[in-house]
């Protein structure tokens, strides 16, 4: 026996151990009442005058609007069914359309999300208007895809990825076997060109866009990673549609391995000074991420929700229940968008644990 195995041999006798390492404590379950204040400090920054919240800009606001949806959904509560209802009123006599493809897209996921939990037809009209002028954007230069804007100087990934989700989505509420096929052929032939565009990395990492219709090689922001993910996993649960899980997978393991650091907190490449875009982006990894979770069920995924929505709360979270951008802390000048995003990840731990999507 070697002196150090009899000094703990000896230890041991005499009743005296030495202290072993507890293994980290798994994050504690989300509670609805931990999301509540985050929520109601959001809505300080909501302007019921335009529908719209202060200190963030046009895109933005849907991904706000789809936090509130969310919650409402998760923690059952219809306290916010008339904000949700005002955004459309102050905004919708031009159907939400600015001129940016991206844009449209995220507006037209907004509604129908809005569409899941109120049953109202409306917000489906919309969100298919929405989706026949982003039809608009597709043409051959590239051998296909959208353009980000109507002016067509940039093809990029958001855009495509936004075009691709948007049709899956609309397929599955749709119950015309011919117009859902046409959703279905929508979203395949944006994934066929898609996977060919050659934005898709070696690394399985999404890069921003083209130049030249060749990988510009830019930066791989996070929700890059994650439309994708819910776009292929909505497709996934429309009956007959071909969807790419495998991809998907690829590109969520990719993500939560590169982009993440060494506690496992996700971060983009802009933090801490992030603008009003990037600041958003890791709510939205975080929202799809737990939507293709829902389809391809893994470990993985959760607990990489789960510490991230454990930091949120630890190490960013001011005395005001306001959030900054960079989730591994400390809290910074909060927004509205900083907000949102932030409430996107608690929101996907709190569905992890109490709802299915449909």
């Amino acid at each position: 026996m070697d002196a150090r195995a009899s000094t703990l041999l000896a230890l041991l006798l005499t009743g005296i151990a030495p202290a072993v390492e507890a293994a980290p404590a798994p994050p504690q379950p989300i509670a609805v009442s931990q999301i509540q204040p985050a929520v109601e400090r959001l809505q300080q920054w909501y302007v019921p005058e335009t529908g719209l919240w202060s200190t963030g800009g046009w895109w933005n606001a849907p991904n706000s609007l789809t936090v509130l949806v969310d919650y409402s959904r998760v923690a059952r509560t219809d306290a916010y069914l008339p904000a949700i209802a005002q955004v459309f009123e102050k905004n919708s006599s031009k159907d939400f359309l600015n001129g940016w493809y991206d844009d449209e897209g995220w507006w037209a996921l907004a509604w129908i999300d809005a569409y899941d939990l109120t049953g109202k037809p409306e917000y489906l009209t919309m969100a298919r208007t929405l989706f026949d002028d982003m039809i608009g954007g597709w043409d051959s230069t590239c051998g296909g895809g959208i353009w980000q804007l109507r002016k067509r100087v940039y093809k990029n990934a958001i855009a495509n990825e936004l075009f691709l989700s948007v049709a899956a989505h609309l397929a599955k509420r749709t119950s015309d076997p011919a117009l859902r096929g046409e959703y279905v052929r929508w979203a395949e032939r944006e994934w066929t060109w898609f996977q060919h565009s050659g934005m898709i990395e070696p690394n399985h990492l999404i890069s921003d866009g083209l130049k030249n219709c060749r990988n510009k090689h830019g930066r791989e922001w996070s929700y890059n990673q994650g439309v994708i993910l819910g776009g292929l996993a909505e497709l996934s649960r429309v009956p007959g549609a071909r969807a790419d899980l495998k991809a998907a997978r690829q590109t969520a393991n990719a993500a939560i391995q590169k982009l993440s650091d060494a506690n496992g907190i996700l971060h983009d490449v802009c933090e801490p000074k992030c603008n009003g875009d990037g600041t958003q982006f890791k709510g939205i990894f975080l929202r799809n991420l737990r939507e293709l979770e829902a389809v391809a069920p893994s470990r993985r995924y959760t607990r990489f929700i789960d510490a991230n929505s454990a930091s949120i709360l630890k190490n960013d979270q001011s005395g005001d229940h306001a959030f900054g951008q960079v989730w591994s802390g400390p809290p910074s000048v909060p927004n509205a968008v900083a907000q949102t995003s932030a409430i996107d990840a608690l929101v996907a731990a709190l569905m992890l644990e109490s709802y299915e999507p449909n």
